[in-house]
């Protein structure tokens, strides 16, 4: 969900502190150039040089203008994990931002799909529902079929802009979706849970309760983010 720059800085942030602060340079030694780092990770200057940046602003590197970058401590393990804690909090506040997005654009969607679903509407959304109930080591097709839900649900508003607007976002909603799974399946007991709370939405709209469906959409989100939040604690203040 984080932008293909970002990642790519993040790569490059990964690459130093373990292959030359781990392994090669101590402290007060001279790291390469940017141009070599460039060379040797097969990324740009620009992406080399923010992730100097952010190693100088975590007071790892100096970087001396006109003179280079020099390591300000070796202490690699502890460099790792002030990264790994930068790059997750990054990543699950790009999540939460999309579960916002989620349910502003879901729940209207809902609402929509409860009035106006063909037939063929609801027999997408339920052979998606179908597909979820594989079993939990079936991990990607139950990713990929808990999206086609939520996507089918989207296409039966016939709102074309909604539509778009899902189609649009759909990686990020992809991503949204792998993460939420992973979190919640940790406990096998919500595997049922999450299919049970599917399969009530899905009857919602084939009864065409609009407010009903509405209602279960907005307590799904809800309850994804408040399982989230208290899963990324105390990493990520939500």
């Amino acid at each position: 969900m984080v932008s293909d720059k970002r990642k790519t800085a993040e790569i490059v942030l990964e690459k130093i502190a373990g292959n030359f602060l781990k392994n090669h340079l101590e402290t007060g030694d001279k790291l390469p150039s940017e141009r070599e780092l460039a060379r040797l990770f097969g990324v740009s200057r620009n992406s080399v040089r923010e992730a100097l940046q952010i190693l100088a602003l975590k007071d790892i590197i100096e970087i001396k203008r006109g003179g280079g970058s020099y390591v300000k401590q070796s202490d690699a393990q502890l460099i790792l994990d002030e990264l790994f804690e930068k790059v997750v909090t990054a990543e699950n506040h790009l999540i939460f931002e999309m579960l916002e997005v989620r349910r502003a654009l879901e729940v209207e969607a809902i609402s929509l799909a409860a009035k106006r679903a063909t037939g063929e509407d609801l027999n997408n959304i339920r052979k998606a529902l179908e597909q979820m109930a594989v079993p939990i080591d079936k991990v990607e097709i139950g990713v990929q079929a808990d999206l086609h839900f939520h996507m089918y649900i989207v296409a039966a508003s016939h709102n074309s802009i909604l539509i778009h607007l899902a189609q649009t976002l759909i990686k990020q909603m992809e991503e949204t979706i792998r993460t939420t799974r992973q979190n919640r399946f940790k406990n096998a007991d919500r595997y049922e849970e999450t299919f049970n709370e599917h399969k009530e939405i899905y009857i919602a709209i084939a009864s065409g309760d609009d407010a009903i469906a509405k209602s279960l959409m907005e307590a799904h989100i809800t309850r994804v983010r408040k399982e989230l939040s208290e899963s990324f604690l105390p990493i990520l203040k939500v």
